[in-house]
Formats: structure tokens, C-alpha cells, sequence
């Protein structure tokens, strides 16, 4: 059992970390006050491979592996949560997906053009009413000879605004449940494909985040990912893997608040003394460092695993668990360490304690995280 980074991993690790203090971190501010997602950083996400890390060489990703992923995306969430969930969504979600179910004419097609730097994709689950519970989905996909008619609407899907390709799932046949749906691969350019607003949100405000309609959308069959039926498994399979990367951007957002608030405690005088010569900060700062590199352990447990092969369900899902509760906690402590400064939009952890309450709640909630780790116990 090694705990150390490779000496690949961490020039990785230092190349995803120069990436995001340059190209990302001058910008973070004015994307998070503007709401809206630079195209241009996008342009450089896939320019630079962000956005194939643990993909085939064969179709053009980096080749990586998902500890590698996992380290890009600590690094970029350090400084930008809205620039993680866009890598995430992407990577973890839309490519897994066909990764994993497609044929090898479908990762030609459709993989190949999202790893190689030439296209985005996004991923589209949740509705208005079917959030956790799948099942409750209102979005129908109805075979018409060789093409399937889809209609329906999903919201918060995240990178919608400027992707060019969409995962979605419907429903084949809803009499039988999570068994009925069906994943399809949608071009942004289909006719009946209408992407909404911007969703106005509390946290990682720049990131694409919108409600996409699908009306009489001619899908042709040639498109659903495996077999009639398989699209739950499909994205609960993609979940699994996602989860890994909201642990990895929890922690990323946790270590970047601490940094900042480090920065100021040694900075900021009270009494005639620098707050960071107190007990009381000193035991603090150490109390958060710890749970962030617990969590940050976790995170690369399950990503190891998940790289070896192994059954990384339960450890993802532990790993979310954990590290979501972790960043709101430390995120918190770190807003209250800077005191009246750390509520002003000056500093970042401001946004850093916005951002961080989604971990708790999309790629599945923290109650759904129990429930997956409470059946992997078999204790019912």
C-alpha cells in the first residue's frame, strides 16, 4: 500500500495546479458576479486536455486514469468550483457514458470528438419532478421504424448552454419502472432540441446550468446506448464514477478556502498579535487540514479502485459522503476565521461556502449516498 502521488501523477498534479492560477483564477470573480461561463476557458479546457484525462489514447483522450482526473479536478476546484462541476459533467457523466454502454462505431462517433478536444458534452437526467427518484421520469422516447420520437423536458443540466452533445434519458416503456428507460446520444443541432435560461442558483453561478426541452426529436436508433431498458443502469453506472469527482472538487474547494484563510490569519492583526499566533486558530487550522486530507484519502481510494477494476461503488459513494459534509463544515469555519471579511465577496471563500452546498446534493444526495452504502453492508 503506497500513499505517495507517482512522479507522474504529481507533474500532473502541478500542471493542473499552473493551470488554474493562471487561466482560471484571474477570471473566477467576474464569472461568478456575471453568472456566466468564459467560452474562451472552455476553448482552453479542451485545447489542453482537460476534458479527456482518463480516456484512450485510441480515441483520442490523454490516455490518464481517473486518480489523474480526480487530481485535476482538486486543482481546479481549488480556485474555481464552476470550472470543476464543467470538467465533471463532461468527463465523468457524458463520456463515461458512452465509454463504458457504446459500440465501438458509437465511441468513434460520438466518444471520440468529445475527448479529442473537439466538442463538450452534458448530461440529462433530472426533470422538474424526478429528481432522486428516476423512475418518476416524464420524458418519453417512442419508436417510430428506425428512429425513436423523444419528448420531454430535463432540468439543471449542467454545460447545456454550450454543448454540443447530450446523453439523455427517457422512457421506452414507464410500466416498467427504472427497467423502462433508455439512454439516447442527442446533437445540440437536432430539430425540437430548445435549450432555456440560466438557472439562477445560490453557488457555482458560472457554470451552464439549464432547463432543456426535447420536442418531437428524431432520434435515430443508432443512437440509444445499449439495449431497451439499460439506461438506468447506464447512469447510475456514470454516477458511481462522477461521485469520485464531486469528492475530488470538494476537496479542492475545502483546500482553497483554508489556503485563503491562511493567507489572511498571518496577515491580520487583532490585540497587537497576528490572529495565526492564537491557540485557538492554530487548533482550528489543524482541525480542518485533517479532515481535508481525510477526505482527500478517500477520494483517491476510490479512484484507485475504480482504475484497478475493482467494485468502487460503495467507496465513491463514501468518499462523496464524507468530503461533501466536509467542504460545507470547513468552508463554514474558514468564513468565520476571516470574521466581517470573510462575508464580503473581496475574499473567495465567500463564494467558496456558496459554492460548496451542491456537493451535498447533485450526482446523488447525501441520504442517497447512505442508502448505497447501507446496501453494499447488506445489513437489511
Amino acid at each position: 500500500m503506497d500513499f505517495k502521488l507517482s512522479k507522474t501523477h504529481l507533474l500532473q498534479q502541478e500542471l493542473f495546479r499552473r493551470f488554474a492560477e493562471t487561466e482560471i483564477k484571474p477570471i473566477a470573480e467576474e464569472m461568478d458576479e456575471s453568472e456566466v461561463f468564459d467560452l474562451e476557458l472552455v476553448k482552453k479546457l479542451l485545447k489542453y486536455g482537460l476534458m479527456g484525462i482518463p480516456y484512450s489514447r485510441d480515441y483520442g483522450g490523454v490516455g490518464g486514469d481517473y486518480l489523474g482526473y480526480a487530481l485535476c479536478m482538486e486543482e481546479i476546484s481549488k480556485v474555481d468550483a464552476s470550472t470543476g462541476i464543467t470538467i465533471s459533467v463532461h468527463t465523468s457523466l457524458a463520456c463515461s457514458c458512452i465509454d463504458g454502454f457504446g459500440t465501438e462505431e458509437q465511441k468513434q462517433k460520438f466518444l471520440r470528438p468529445l475527448v479529442d478536444g473537439s466538442k463538450v458534452g452534458c448530461f440529462g437526467l433530472t426533470e422538474p419532478n424526478a429528481g432522486t427518484d428516476a423512475a418518476g421520469q416524464q420524458t418519453k422516447a417512442v419508436l417510430d421504424g428506425d428512429h425513436y420520437i423523444i419528448n420531454g423536458t430535463k432540468i439543471f443540466t449542467t454545460n447545456s448552454g454550450f454543448a454540443d452533445t447530450f446523453v439523455v434519458f427517457a422512457m421506452t416503456d414507464k410500466s416498467l419502472g427504472t427497467k423502462g428507460i433508455s439512454a439516447f446520444v442527442i446533437d445540440r443541432d437536432m430539430p425540437g432540441v430548445k435549450v432555456g435560461q440560466q438557472i439562477k442558483r445560490m453557488g457555482i453561478r458560472a457554470a451552464s446550468n439549464c432547463e432543456v426541452s426535447y420536442e418531437n426529436v428524431k432520434v435515430p436508433v443508432a443512437n440509444r446506448l445499449g439495449k431497451e431498458g439499460a439506461g438506468f443502469k447506464i447512469a447510475m453506472k456514470a454516477l458511481d464514477g462522477g461521485r469520485i469527482g464531486i469528492a475530488a472538487q470538494s476537496v479542492g474547494i475545502a483546500q482553497g478556502a483554508l489556503n485563503e484563510a491562511i493567507k489572511y490569519v498571518k496577515e491580520r492583526k487583532q490585540f497587537g498579535k497576528r490572529i495565526s499566533s492564537f491557540q485557538n486558530t492554530q487548533f482550528k487550522v489543524a482541525e480542518l487540514q485533517t479532515m481535508i486530507d481525510a477526505a482527500r484519502l478517500m477520494t483517491w481510494r476510490a479512484a484507485v479502485t475504480k482504475d484497478e477494476g475493482g467494485n468502487y461503488g460503495p467507496e465513491a459513494a463514501m468518499a462523496k459522503l464524507f468530503a461533501s459534509e466536509m467542504v460545507n463544515d470547513v468552508t463554514r469555519a474558514c468564513v468565520q476565521l476571516m470574521g466581517g471579511y470573510g462575508y464580503c465577496r473581496e475574499y473567495p471563500v465567500e463564494r467558496m461556502m456558496r459554492d460548496a452546498k451542491i456537493t451535498e446534493i447533485y450526482e446523488g444526495t447525501s441520504e442517497a449516498m447512505k442508502m448505497v452504502i447501507a446496501g453494499s453492508m447488506k445489513i437489511s
